[in-house]
């Protein structure tokens, strides 16, 4: 997390998540937190690193259903988006 402005108790504050990149098989993504005052103002930038796992092989896999991979595209990406 990196934080760009002191964010107080109580302070409304619009989180907007975005696709950074993925992987094209989708089994590996990150996912960029952008949090704003109502003002607009950049509060802080939280990135998420994740992967989907095969619980039975215990393995970085590609998700599934199909579904999965076609909300990971229509996500909204992030300045700097990359297919990895």
């Amino acid at each position: 997390c990196i934080f760009k402005k002191e964010i107080l108790l109580g302070q409304e504050v619009i989180i907007a998540a975005k696709l950074a990149k993925v992987r094209p098989d989708g089994s590996r993504w990150s996912i960029q937190h952008e949090f704003k005052g109502a003002d607009g103002t950049l509060l802080a930038v939280l990135t998420v690193d994740g992967a989907w796992m095969d619980t039975v092989l215990r393995k970085i896999a590609s998700p599934t259903p199909q579904i999965v991979m076609e909300v990971m595209n229509a996500f909204p990406k992030a300045e700097g988006y990359e297919s990895a």
